[in-house]
């Protein structure tokens, strides 16, 4: 007997947490057909001798609504073994949309995600208005991975209230129109609902974006709506009211088929996970997500993330040329160093406003795979050799012929933590943010960062259990029955890898958005294939072209 595709002598990881076992995988169309000794050829046959097989990774937090317009590759992520993403997360999303509020949906997308407001407005087909026309546009633009989606607690609130939804309570009957709403998202096939109350996620004027403020009786009516149609609830933490967001997280996965919520050790570990396991105690369904690395911006050159004195911001207008020959003038360096040194020590740690600021401030290195976790700060190096930390920031942005980039660590600073936080049951590592603040950072290789940091150069991680933290848990957060881990029957999303050479690839700026627009890219090393419904997505680190990508819907 024939088949499509045969994996040959893989070390499986089936994504269950028991352990890798030799074996062939038989493909034939979308489904996994036979594991074991496969005696039949395929009509391609992959070698997987010495290589590790495992499911297609799961993307739990991205962005990727409007990229998938101009870049059905869906790169960063594709380059890193996700075969499915999440998207409408943080309660951004383009549907519901009357036809009068896309561009404000646009310019929301952009204050709060830093995706150009031109790339959305003329990437996107804008042809629907309720949720399943949105699904409906996203088949017709044929996405090379798998993609789901969050309605937004921002749209849907607009689409009923109007300009009101930005900081007024919703009254009883808008509370109505707002979870029947979100009901007919999810039976259009939405997987749930986000909400967002992080306060610096805002409007172009300023203001918090609609629902950072929202009633707990609005959520629990949502909940409630969408509950019977199993969908789930996402929400984003915000800077204050602990215990309130933690309740409304609880009462959510009561009424819903499932919560799931961001969450840092910046929260306090103990605290959240005594919070938590009361919840699991309860019978709650619950899933936290976090970055699986110090997450925050980057530094450089490059992007023009500097200090924000007079002459950084000149700095600022010229083009990378324009700033590598700026730097080197004697005169406007002398201004550069001195105006942050007049600052002081004092700053908010990572705000490049202070000495004290670059405490959390790391050089990514200049090798081919970045370095996330050094514990040695740009502070830290000026105390050895006798500078201020902005002197290092030059010094080796000279070194590199202006190439350098620095990582300032926003949240998960204490790595000790993190490794505490991802080791528990109820977290997910990930929030790579895939498609968001796009000229700013580039985590979206977190999987490829769990396998290799993790996992084989930490410890942290047995493989087995690496492997099913980005696969079968994400795939449960979202009740995928036919994907997630490895089996006869189930969809053929899979990846083979090379773990001895797995490693994120530095970052790169390219202006490859529509209009000229920066972003950040992130490419990969050590895969050999990923295939996504049984076709090969990606050969030896270099995306195929195919897109075999489903629309994937709850109902």
């Amino acid at each position: 007997m024939s088949h499509d595709i045969v994996i040959r002598n893989g070390n499986v990881v089936d994504g269950t947490g028991t352990d890798a076992f030799e074996a062939d995988i038989a493909i034939d169309g979308d489904r996994i057909s036979e594991i074991g000794k496969v005696d039949g050829k395929g009509k391609e046959e992959i070698n997987a001798d010495g290589l590790h097989v495992s499911p297609g990774f799961i993307d739990l937090h991205t962005h990727m609504d409007a990229q998938i317009s101009w870049d059905p590759q869906v790169t960063s992520i594709s380059w890193h073994g996700v075969t499915t993403a999440l998207l409408g997360n943080c309660g951004v999303t383009f549907a519901p949309c009357k036809p009068s509020d896309r561009e404000y949906l646009a310019a929301m997308m952009e204050t709060v995600e830093d995706i150009p407001r031109e790339a959305i407005m003329n990437g996107l087909p804008w042809n629907w208005e309720y949720y399943g026309g949105y699904l409906d546009a996203l088949e017709q633009l044929g996405p090379s991975v798998n993609v789901a989606g969050l309605v937004g607690h921002c749209a849907t609130r607009f689409y009923v209230m109007g300009e009101r939804a930005v900081e007024e309570p919703a009254t009883e009957d808008e509370i109505k129109q707002i979870a029947s709403l979100a009901e007919q998202s999810v039976k259009e096939g939405a997987f749930g609902f986000s909400t967002n109350r992080l306060i610096q996620h805002r409007l172009p004027d300023g203001r918090s974006i609609p629902g950072t403020f929202a009633e707990p009786t609005e959520l629990h009516a949502v909940a409630k709506a969408i509950g019977p149609h199993g969908g789930i609830m996402q929400t984003v933490f915000g800077n204050e009211g602990y215990d309130l967001t933690m309740d409304i997280i609880a009462d959510g996965a009561r009424l819903a088929r499932a919560a799931l919520f961001s969450t840092a050790t910046d929260l306090g570990n103990e605290r959240t996970n005594e919070k938590v396991m009361a919840m699991l105690d309860e019978g709650l369904d619950i899933t936290g997500i976090t970055c699986c690395r110090s997450g925050g911006f980057l530094s450089g050159l490059v992007n023009g993330i500097m200090p924000a004195t007079p002459s950084w911001m000149e700095l600022r207008k010229f083009n990378f040329d324009g700033r590598l020959q700026k730097i080197c003038e004697p005169e406007f360096r002398r201004k550069l160093v001195e105006e942050v040194m007049a600052l002081g020590d004092d700053a908010p740690q990572g705000s490049m406003s202070g000495r004290n600021g670059f405490k959390n401030i790391y050089y990514l290195g200049d090798a081919a795979r970045p370095t996330y976790v050094s514990r040695e700060s740009l502070y830290d190096m000026a105390v050895e050799t006798d500078e201020h930390p902005i002197e290092v920031w030059l010094r080796i942005t000279d070194e590199t012929n202006g190439k350098a980039l620095f990582q300032v660590r926003a949240f998960n600073r204490d790595l000790d933590a993190l490794e505490e936080l991802i080791t528990s049951d109820w977290v997910s590592p990930g929030l790579g943010d895939g498609g968001a603040h796009v000229s700013q950072m580039i985590d979206s290789g977190w999987s490829t960062f769990v396998l290799s940091h993790w996992h084989r150069d930490h410890g942290t991680y047995t493989l087995p259990e690496a492997v099913k933290k980005i696969t079968a848990l994400p795939a449960h957060v979202l009740n995928l029955k036919d994907r997630g881990i490895l089996a006869v029957g189930k969809r053929a999303d899979i990846n083979v890898f090379d773990l001895d050479n797995l490693a994120e690839r530095m970052p790169e700026l390219v202006h490859d958005l529509p209009f000229g627009a920066p972003r950040f890219i992130q490419r990969a090393a050590g895969y050999k294939a990923t295939l996504v419904n049984g076709q090969v997505a990606l050969r030896d680190d270099e995306l195929t072209g195919t897109c075999a990508g489903e629309v994937l819907r709850s109902n």
